[in-house]
């Protein structure tokens, strides 16, 4: 299982702040792991507009091709800007 966060405006759009998700046979890192998703369509396929989406593997940051395995916990979440 995957544990899956979503934080900030991904959370508002998505409607949920987490997930758990068996591990699909050929999902094998973080951009599987994002098509997947948003293959699901509708309000899911926001995650492939959100510019400079970050990604964090088991609280550290993570790129596209970060490797996934069973047990780990990924995050996704927009870019934050502050005042």
């Amino acid at each position: 299982m995957l544990k899956i966060l979503y934080f900030a405006s991904l959370r508002e759009t998505l409607g949920r702040g987490a997930e758990s998700l068996e591990l699909p046979g050929g999902v094998s890192d973080v951009s599987g792991l994002l098509q997947l998703l948003t293959a699901r369509g509708g309000e899911w396929g926001q995650l492939a507009t959100v510019k400079n989406l970050r990604y964090a593997v088991n609280q550290e940051m993570a790129q596209l091709d970060s490797p996934l395995r069973a047990g780990d916990e990924v995050a996704f979440f927009p870019p934050v800007t502050g005042g």
